[in-house]
């Protein structure tokens, strides 16, 4: 039996160009460690994470620990291009690191909002605001 209409494509099947996912070559160590993260969310990200998950921040699609090339973002918006980095006393040891990451995600046309953990927990509010205009931001 022939169907009339084509069958729908969402805007990833057609824009594929776009993907950080396709054509990644993901280290399966990599992988897992991304996985273990989710588990093991700092109290800042399982805050921000309530209030991004399930298209909850206007109708937004976040995926939380997203591999960008080989490195782990925190958080990850695809239609808004935008990366999250929910920063604990940590990135004060790895500045280099984090300078380095920064420079392949910017090279890659993502764009970047850093949140430091206070803002998280005295700020939220505030926070979210600046999430939802960075993600309809033109580039």
């Amino acid at each position: 039996m022939n169907n009339p209409t084509p069958p729908h494509r969402s805007p990833r099947q057609e824009d594929r160009t776009h993907n950080i996912v396709i054509g990644q070559t993901i280290n399966p160590a990599k992988m897992q460690r991304a996985k273990e993260l989710r588990r093991q969310m700092t109290p800042e990200e399982k805050i921000l994470w309530q209030h991004l998950r399930g298209n909850r921040l206007n109708g937004l699609h976040f995926r939380r620990q997203q591999i960008i090339d080989g490195f782990i973002a925190d958080f990850y918006c695809h239609a808004a291009r935008l990366v999250i980095e929910v920063d604990g006393k940590i990135h004060e040891q790895q500045a280099e690191y984090d300078a380095e990451r920064d420079k392949v995600l910017l090279a890659r046309g993502l764009r970047l909002l850093r949140i430091k953990n206070e803002e998280v927990k005295q700020e939220l509010d505030r926070i979210l605001m600046r999430i939802s205009q960075a993600c309809f931001e033109e580039t």
